[in-house]
């Protein structure tokens, strides 16, 4: 089963917030990437299961709306799940959860403390995760490849979630990119706690950069807490996979480390559904 665990849908580049443009130029040189559910149904054919996750920043000035992505996701309750957009520095969003995990087109929620401009850990934050703990959903922490100049980068870091993690420690927690820059600490980090996974997103589109990472987490013993992503639209899960089967490519000519075949093919097809305790979709 091939589970695409990151991927993005927006109808407009403006939900996006402030510094958009700049972002998408810095992702994949197009200010004005297609992003809308034609392009993503059609790039996620090769799935049998794709999570689309919300963005929403008071502090960006972000709103992808999280209906959009339940109207889409329900068209397609048979391959699809969305993770709902919670913003905790936003008055209420305890109940806003609530009420989108109460709807069957959501199975997560997602935050991004950089883009959201608060302190992982914060009491409010706290108090989103432990009612996400208590229902079963995951949460996916958005770090991102590239920071919006007024993203918050010291809220991104990968150890700021350990202390989440000890003090909830049922809570499915999963960071995006491997925690990039911070690759390392996110090694340790998802070795160290039973509940705490990474996505690859938008790694694989670096070469050189997803070699090392793949690598690291192979010598580190954590490769089985790896999950398969896309980032779409700045992938699609066919070019994802077929980029991390060739990822030893990088060795050819040199003593440098391979990735056992088995080890990639294991990312690739990693029931991530039954990682995350997430329902399957109706078939």
């Amino acid at each position: 089963m091939i589970v695409d665990c990151h991927t993005h849908i927006w109808s407009d580049r403006r939900e996006l917030g402030k510094g958009s443009a700049e972002y998408l130029r810095r992702q994949c040189g197009d200010a004005d990437v297609p992003a809308g559910a034609e392009e993503h149904a059609r790039a996620a054919k090769c799935a049998d299961c794709t999570l689309v996750l919300g963005l929403r920043s008071r502090h960006l000035g972000a709103d992808v709306p999280n209906e959009l992505i339940a109207r889409y996701v329900s068209k397609n309750s048979d391959r699809m799940i969305g993770i709902a957009a919670i913003d905790p520095t936003q008055e209420d969003e305890l109940a806003t959860a609530a009420a989108l995990l109460a709807q069957d087109a959501f199975g997560g929620l997602t935050v991004s403390p950089a883009a959201q401009n608060f302190s992982p850990s914060d009491p409010e934050a706290m108090k989103l995760y432990e009612f996400a703990a208590h229902q079963g959903a995951p949460v996916f922490f958005q770090q991102g490849l590239h920071f919006r100049p007024q993203a918050v980068m010291e809220y991104a870091r990968p150890s700021l979630l350990d202390d989440v993690a000890r003090q909830l420690p049922n809570l499915t927690i999963v960071i995006s990119s491997l925690g990039y820059p911070w690759i390392d600490e996110t090694l340790a980090l998802i070795g160290k706690h039973e509940r705490v996974f990474a996505d690859i997103s938008g790694l694989l589109r670096r070469p050189q950069r997803g070699y090392g990472a793949i690598v690291a987490a192979q010598e580190n013993g954590v490769i089985d807490k790896l999950l398969f992503a896309s980032d779409f639209p700045f992938g699609e899960s066919c070019q994802a996979a077929e980029a991390l089967f060739r990822l030893n490519e990088m060795t050819h000519g040199t003593n440098l480390p391979s990735v056992p075949r088995e080890s990639l093919r294991s990312i690739v097809q990693r029931d991530a559904l039954a990682v995350l305790g997430l329902r399957s979709p109706e078939k």
